[in-house]
Formats: structure tokens, sequence, C-alpha cells
């Protein structure tokens, strides 16, 4: 018996847990399964991603010695079915014994069998008495976003609705909501390609937060701007929709690839280059420079539940180093009276304001604190010193969003 979907969960558990691959990386070498299977085995495995802290203490007392790794992924792949995806008992325990089988673990067949029947009696019980926020946190980041440690892990134990930006003057697609930031949010579970504008190249997806950089940014038709570590291309795609003159930065040739076909299915316009941002430098000076940096990613967790198993504290330093060469080479880039974007979708405060403090200090840039103007419908992202700090605690009624930090600075 085959069954393509809790194989790629199986798989996509596999590489991110024992290969430490990032999720989506090992999403997109899967082969020979189509994509509603391939779509369905990454919420599962999501899922268990999201919820491991606690799903390991469901099946804890019922495990006299820990499993093989791979066991325990299709333990975990039932429990999350019988726990988290409403899968009927039956059939979240038959599937998960196949898998054993089929997988070449026949002696744990029984094992399985018997600790899936007991978590189908007395899971769900259990997993509401957990304290599930704290159990799914990696220690390190709870420290690190103190206060605002509870409810952030709350919200990202949430499946994330599926958010889009959409070209001037197209229209959204239907039941989709307005939100007051520009951009659109369908539900969760939402399969784009399914959308009558995704073929039509009238939208892409981007979290609500992450649209913002590029808004803030305010592009003008014809201004000269660059995109640096562009890819996949959704802020190349906001900024090249107003009418500047966009040119997109990327190192990376596969990522590169990607935000060419989806510039083109866009029909979007865009300079796409080849290059590392810290020492690429246009040919005469820019009026805009967008650098959405590279970071530890942890504001996007409800999105992508694997950087809480993959993200470490020493992955910090040299991230921080990066961010502090990029940040000196988009203000070379710029003319007097240039605008700078520095963003991060990471809640750690090395990587934002820590950043952007150094950077006022030994750079020719002055801050260009947002206003509520800047922020319709979001006034409360903004920090006392001017930036923006989203968090996925914010807008819990709609949903909630991607955590970003968010600084504009002007060359002087």
């Amino acid at each position: 018996m085959t069954d393509p979907t809790r194989d790629a969960a199986f798989d996509l558990l596999v590489a991110t847990l024992d290969r430490h691959r990032p999720l989506e990386e090992a999403l997109d070498a899967l082969s020979g399964i189509d994509s509603r299977d391939r779509a369905a085995g990454h919420r599962i495995a999501a899922a268990v991603l999201r919820r491991m802290g606690s799903l390991d203490a469901v099946l804890e007392p019922y495990l006299k010695k820990a499993p093989p790794a791979e066991v325990a992924h299709i333990l975990r792949i039932g429990a999350a079915g019988l726990l988290l995806l409403e899968t009927p008992a039956h059939a979240a325990v038959a599937t998960a014994v196949a898998m054993a089988r089929r997988r070449g673990f026949t002696p744990f067949a029984g094992l399985v069998n018997a600790v899936l029947r007991r978590v189908s009696e007395g899971g769900a019980t259990t997993l509401a008495a957990l304290d599930g926020p704290r159990l799914d946190t990696p220690n390190w980041l709870w420290t690190a976003w103190g206060r605002d440690a509870r409810a952030i892990a709350r919200a990202q134990l949430i499946e994330a609705p599926l958010d889009l930006s959409l070209r001037h003057g197209s229209e959204p697609p239907e039941l989709a909501e307005a939100l007051p930031t520009g951009s659109w949010r369908m539900p969760a579970g939402t399969r784009v390609t399914e959308l009558p504008g995704f073929e039509a190249g009238t939208l892409w997806v981007q979290d609500a937060a992450a649209a913002l950089p590029a808004r803030l940014l305010a592009a003008q038709k014809g201004e000269r701007i660059a995109d640096l570590c562009a890819a996949p291309g959704g802020k190349t795609a906001q900024l090249a929709d107003t009418g500047a003159m966009v040119t997109a930065i990327e190192s990376n040739p596969t990522r590169l690839s990607r935000l060419r076909e989806n510039l083109g299915r866009l029909h979007l316009e865009v300079e796409t280059i080849q290059a590392d941002a810290i020492t690429w430098r246009p040919p005469s000076q820019l009026d805009a420079v967008l650098l959405d940096a590279p970071c530890s990613a942890t504001g996007t967790i409800r999105r992508h539940p694997d950087v809480a198993h993959l993200k470490r504290p020493r992955d910090i330093q040299g991230l921080v180093a990066q961010q502090d060469r990029l940040l000196e080479a988009a203000s070379e880039m710029l003319r007097p009276g240039g605008r700078l974007i520095y963003a991060v979708c990471s809640l750690q405060p090395e990587e934002g304001p820590v950043r952007i403090a150094q950077a006022l200090q030994k750079l020719k840039l002055r801050a260009e604190p947002f206003t509520a103007a800047d922020m319709p419908g979001l006034a409360e992202a903004i920090t006392a010193e001017g930036h923006v700090r989203t968090t996925p605690a914010m807008w819990p009624e709609r949903g909630g969003m991607d955590g970003f930090f968010i600084a504009r600075m002007i060359k002087e």
C-alpha cells in the first residue's frame, strides 16, 4: 500500500530534523509526487514541526525508551493526525503502522499501533493540559523574546493564513479580506495556484508584514532603486509595479532563477544581476535601496516552523556581521538624500535595533522615523525610536502576521 502524502511528510521530517535541511529546500527536492500530495505532506510535516514539543510530551508516557529517530517521526505524524489535523482515529493509526512496515521498521509496527491507540483514547486531554507555547519554543528564543515570549509563541502555534500582494489595478480573489496595510488575506490552506490571478500574473504570495518594507520605501515612478538579496522577488515585484527602475541583486543562482521565474509570471520588467550585494556597486548612485537582509528568520516560524529546529544562538553572530557589511554597502550605493530601508524577518534585537544604532554611529546615515501616517491600521507597530516592529501576536483577530523589524534612514 502506498501513501504518497504521509511518505512526503516523513521524508520532509527526515530531511529537516535529521539532515538539517530547510523545509522548503527539502520540499523542492521531493520528486515523483503530484502537487496535491506534496502540499498535503508539507502541511503534515509543518504541523509536526510547529507542535513537536507538545507531541513528544503526549507520546513520552507510552514509550519505555526512545525509539529510532525514523520511528519517532512516524509516531509524530500519527499523533499530529489524531490531535491536530482531525484525521479519523482508525486512519491515523492504520496509516502509521503501514508506514512503519513500508519504511523497513516492521519490528516497531506493534509499538506504533499500541502507542497511537493510547493517544487516540487520551491524547487530546493530555494535549489540552500541556503548556503548548512553552513546550514548542526553544529555550533560547523564549529567553530572547522576554515579556512578549508567550504571546509570540501562542500566535506561532496557529497555521498562518495566505496573504497576497496584487499588481496595481488588479481585482482581488473572491472572499479575500482587505487588510489596512494594503495586503489581501485568504484562509489558511488556500492553494494560490488555484486562484484566477495566479496564472494571469496579477498576484503573488507575501505575508502582510513582509509587504511593509517595500511599501514604506514609497518608490516613485522613474526612481532608480536596488533591491538587495532580492529572491524570491515579492518586494522586487512591489517596487517594479510602481514604475520605478529596479535592479534586483541576488547571489544564489538557484534563488535568482526563481526570482526571474516569479517576475516573468507577473510580467514585470526588472534588471536582475547575480552578484554579492556586499561588493556590487551600481554604475551611478541610487535614489533608494531596499535591504531585506539575510537573518535568523525567527519572525516567520508560524510559516516556517523548521526555523525553530534549525537555528541556534551561535548563528546570530555570523548573521549580524553580514548585516553590518550589507548596511555599509547599501549606504555607499545611495546619492545624498537617498532613502535606505533596512528590514529583517527576525524577532532578535541583535538583528534589528542594535544594527541600526551601530549603522547610525558609523555610516553617513541619519534616521527617518516612521509615523502613524506611514502605518495605517498598524500604528502600534511603531517603536519609541520610530522603527517598525511587527510580531506574530499582532492582529490576533485577523490571524496574525510575521515578525519583522524595519528601519528607514537617509544618506547624508
